[in-house]
């Protein structure tokens, strides 16, 4: 049963909120999850909705399942029957529910982001396009990028050449996925918008189905996303979000925090009701962030306020260079726990980029201390879990070309490349996907073998008989019955399990799998597919470890850690270079900084190297402009061997602003051009380059390039890192 005696002045409006649009614009820690299982347990319980008639959406599995979690314990059975999940797995109950719709049968699978690229790759090379020019990820990313947009092939706009090409491979990206009966990420929520846009029936029987639709870190919502909830909630017109606008910084995937003024435009009726009640961080930690956040425009601006306390101040260190950094984390955190003032599992070092992790993996591996890492190599990311899954994806739906030529030969069977080959060339002739003929051939089809050789026939029809009776048992067996048995009768464990330390790690992750398939029996093999296919990095964090947790600042959303480090504040690392000629990319940086930041429960460092090893020789480097927002007062100065420093230091300050490095000076002069026009240079994150214009500004070289994948970006040669290509 749900108190509302327990919630604050502000989160009680939220939950009573009358009926109608109503916008909650939640700070960190200010009890967002607790408001919106409180609104749904309102709903049921005193307004007398049926759960049936309530669709509550959020971004990640771990926080559907914890929305889930405090609803059942509140309302037990009462909650039944009510639609609560990612917005991507919503979405794909929809469209397996409306296939007659699609050209789509309800069995499609999902493709993951290797799955994605591996298709691109492949439209390349029948496009005969050159890889090297067209990446491959790049162009998967603008295809992405319009999707997002509700932009479909025929209606990708056309300025340069790349986009004429990205166009001719979108349109045929789209017919593959067809053709395999599957989909991606970004097409779960295009061909529910497309739906309830183009389908007026369909529109009708959601939106009158879901008299409230409530939804999470409504911020992050794509054009994609804010088209489908305002379709779902346009019959009753009962919508709650809640975000928070300081806390967008995943505009890189399409997340557009103008949604929210969107919203407040579309629904001019709305409630706006701010939650700025902190419940986890001290005061100190809570004032430092907000001075780093107001220097954002375009917000509505929240107090935020703890009963916490003033809390430590938050410390601030000036390292050397990066291995200096690493190794004052790695100090701080030895010395703490063998203070007993914390615990391993309470640290998380966070930083800009994952290409920071490798020198603090090195401390942590020279100091003999175990850290676990988050977006790495993801579990499902891994070869032998990768092979499974494609076996499965593959007994649920045959036309998924890109799972057959993943297993066809794993373990070996003697299908080589040349054989492949002429199995998707006879299928191509035929009319029939490459499935239906080795189907065809396992149930004796005369009418096939005679486009094979006699070997590479029985071998493709051996493969098939498998095929087909994995099929016929895959109605009436749970998930993991049928995983045992596609293991077994390929002899997957001899494969993978050579007798190596690695190879025995490859086998137990098969057998973690089996552990997530037990929790299937009472599921069809779709449900587990879509489990697999639509985890997260962060749905993978393993929380019993008491480790220190390494991850990125964008993968700390949503998390919270008793003391946290952010390495790396350093002009080009945060705010990072590509964000200097672009306001929208600088304010989300000023984000990103923000979210890290109110991620530290009592303890919070933010730590800067005056040195950065690029390509082999270090370089000095500018403090991040972020942090000469913070007030002095809720600073305190651990940097140790400076002159006018002394050790420990309790001053609470950076340096006073006349010591600030100036931005210009921190570099050489540089007086004389390098990167002249019509060279190619190497950027570490943007690839390679045409140089098309140079000059020399204010000590600098200033230097226009053409990027092949983000296109045209001016950037400062002393801050940008660059390689010039032979």
């Amino acid at each position: 049963m749900y108190r509302l005696s327990e919630l604050n002045i502000q989160q009680q409006q939220a939950v009573t909120a009358g009926l109608g649009p109503v916008l909650v614009m939640a700070g960190p820690g200010s009890g967002k999850t607790r408001v919106l299982t409180q609104r749904i347990a309102h709903l049921i319980d005193t307004l007398a909705v049926s759960p049936y008639n309530i669709l509550a959406v959020t971004f990640t599995n771990k926080a559907a399942r914890e929305m889930e979690t405090r609803v059942v314990n509140m309302l037990g059975d009462q909650a039944r029957g009510l639609s609560l999940g990612t917005f991507h797995a919503t979405c794909a109950r929809i469209l397996r529910r409306e296939a007659e719709h699609l050209p789509l049968n309800a069995n499609f699978v999902i493709f993951d982001a290797d799955d994605q690229v591996c298709l691109v790759k492949r439209v390349l090379a029948d496009l005969d396009l050159d890889e090297k020019k067209f990446r491959a990820p790049g162009i998967l990313g603008s295809i992405s990028r319009a999707k997002n947009e509700l932009l479909v092939p025929e209606d990708y706009p056309l300025q340069t050449y790349r986009d004429e090409v990205v166009k001719r491979v979108y349109m045929r990206y789209q017919e593959m996925l067809t053709a395999n009966n599957a989909v991606d990420f970004d097409d779960l929520l295009l061909w529910v918008a497309w739906l309830l846009e183009g389908k007026a029936a369909v529109r009708d029987k959601y939106a009158r189905r879901f008299e409230h639709v409530l939804v999470d870190e409504f911020q992050d919502t794509n054009m994609a996303q804010y088209v489908l909830l305002k379709h779902l909630a346009s019959f009753h017109g009962n919508i709650f979000v809640v975000g928070d606008t300081d806390q967008s910084i995943y505009r890189w995937r399409g997340a557009d925090y103008r949604n929210v003024l969107r919203f407040e435009k579309d629904f001019p009726a709305t409630q706006l009701i701010l939650l700025e009640q902190n419940y986890r961080s001290t005061q100190a930690i809570l004032d430092a962030a907000m001075a780093v956040i107001d220097q954002n425009p375009q917000r509505t601006r929240k107090e935020l306020v703890t009963e916490r306390g003033a809390g430590a101040k938050v410390i601030y260190y000036e390292a050397y260079d990066e291995r200096v950094e690493a190794s004052f984390i790695i100090e701080e955190i030895a010395k703490r726990v063998r203070q007993k003032v914390a615990k391993p599992g309470d640290f998380a070092i966070m930083y800009r980029t994952n290409a920071q992790s490798r020198v603090l993996e090195e401390a942590f591996l020279q100091a003999g201390l175990p850290y676990k890492l988050v977006g790495a190599q993801r579990f499902y990311g891994r070869r032998e879990i990768k092979d499974v899954v494609a076996y499965l994806r593959l007994v649920h739906n045959p036309q998924d070309e890109i799972s057959l030529a993943r297993v066809i030969n794993v373990p070996p069977r003697k299908i080589g490349d040349k054989t492949w080959q002429s199995l998707l060339t006879h299928a191509h002739q035929s009319g029939i996907s490459p499935a239906d003929v080795l189907l065809h051939l396992g149930n004796d089809g005369a009418d096939h073998r005679q486009a094979f050789s006699g070997r590479a026939a029985r071998t493709l029809a051996g493969f098939g008989r498998l095929l087909s009776e994995w099929r016929g048992l895959a109605s009436g067996m749970p998930p993991l019955k049928l995983l045992d048995r596609i293991l077994e009768d390929v002899d997957y464990s001899s494969y993978i399990n050579d007798g190596t330390d690695e190879g025995q790690e490859r086998w137990e992750n098969v057998l973690e799998l089996r552990r997530l398939a037990t929790e299937f029996s009472e599921q069809p093999l779709e449900s587990f597919l879509e489990r697999v296919a639509l985890v997260s990095d962060q749905d993978t964090i393993e929380a019993t470890a008491s480790v220190p947790t390494l991850l990125t600042l964008h993968a700390a959303k949503g998390l919270e850690f008793p003391v946290v480090f952010i390495a790396g504040l350093d002009e080009g690392t945060l705010p990072h270079s590509r964000s200097f000629e672009e306001p929208e990319e600088m304010m989300e940086e000023c984000r990103l900084l923000y979210v890290g930041m109110t991620r530290a429960k009592d303890l919070l460092y933010l730590v800067y190297p005056l040195h950065r090893n690029t390509f082999g020789y270090s370089e000095p480097t500018i403090p991040s402009r972020f942090l000469e927002e913070i007030p002095p007062d809720i600073l305190e100065d651990r940097t140790v061997g400076r002159a006018g420093y002394s050790s420990g230091r309790s001053r609470g300050s950076l340096p006073a602003p006349d010591r600030w490095p100036n931005r210009a000076a921190a570099h050489a002069r540089i007086l004389e051009q390098r990167y002249p026009p019509g060279s190619r240079v190497v950027h570490p994150v943007w690839g390679e380059g045409l140089v098309l214009n140079s000059k020399i500004e204010d000590d600098d070289e200033v230097v226009d390039i053409f990027f092949e994948d983000i296109g045209l970006k001016r950037v400062a040669a002393s801050l940008a890192k660059l390689e010039l290509k032979a």
